[in-house]
């Protein structure tokens, strides 16, 4: 059987996404760091929907913690694999750069980066080694693309997967693996609820914040059938933000 697996799984746009993906009919990982109540809860929406999901807790920058987790699940599962995967788990520190402490970097650059580096690079070689391969979409941003006053901790960890992005596209394509990054705008999430939105909305040629459903629906689109042939490609979703 072909898992899926959502870093950050238990709020926002992993929620969503894990909604997303198990009414497509693929059985949903989970994962969560430290809100359990809140990952429970998303898995008790799919299972009521007719779905298949459970829960696995580790952080994603936590080298130890992505193996010990991983290795547990597939000593259960030794005839299934994670053909899905959606790192998702990011956090944001913004301040501006000469005021930035030095955790704000590091733990910023920690879980988006070397969070997809230690979960990918674990979850890969299954992919590449089955006949169905896999799909992996990175969950980018619009920072990453222009560039976000008070955030260049955060622009340079989303610019940096979109670099990585494309590179292991190239490495991974040959083996039926697709690897492409999703790069929202301003989305109504915990993530965006301390922003003025009245007064972002009026940047945005929609004049709204989109839905974390609306993300979900193009990161669904891209693990599909229809998506084999698309990889290395960054999808803007962001109401014609640029």
């Amino acid at each position: 059987m072909k898992y899926a697996l959502v870093t950050g799984g238990s709020r926002g746009l992993g929620r969503a996404v894990c909604l997303k993906l198990s009414q497509m009919g693929i059985p949903v990982l989970i994962n969560y760091q430290s809100n359990e109540a809140a990952a429970q809860e998303v898995k008790e929406m799919i299972l009521a929907q007719g779905g298949e999901a459970s829960l696995i807790r580790f952080d994603v920058g936590n080298q130890d913690e992505v193996n010990a987790a991983l290795d547990q699940w597939e000593a259960e599962h030794q005839e299934d694999y994670i053909a899905y995967l959606v790192n998702n788990a990011g956090i944001r520190r913004d301040n501006v750069m000469f005021m930035m402490p030095d955790q704000d970097w590091h733990s910023v650059l920690n879980t988006t980066l070397n969070g997809f580096f230690y979960v990918t690079r674990r979850l890969l070689p299954k992919m590449m080694m089955r006949r169905h391969g896999g799909r992996i979409v990175n969950m980018a941003s619009l920072s990453g693309l222009k560039g976000m006053a008070g955030q260049v901790n955060y622009s340079a960890a989303k610019a940096g997967l979109i670099g990585a992005t494309k590179a292991l596209a190239q490495e991974a394509a040959a083996r039926n693996v697709t690897v492409n990054a999703v790069a929202p705008g301003f989305i109504e999430t915990d993530m965006t609820k301390d922003l003025p939105q009245d007064e972002l909305k009026n940047l945005v040629p929609m004049k709204r914040f989109g839905k974390p459903e609306e993300v979900a629906a193009l990161v669904g689109f891209l693990c599909s059938d229809e998506a084999a042939y698309i990889t290395g490609e960054v999808v803007s979703i962001n109401g014609g933000l640029y």
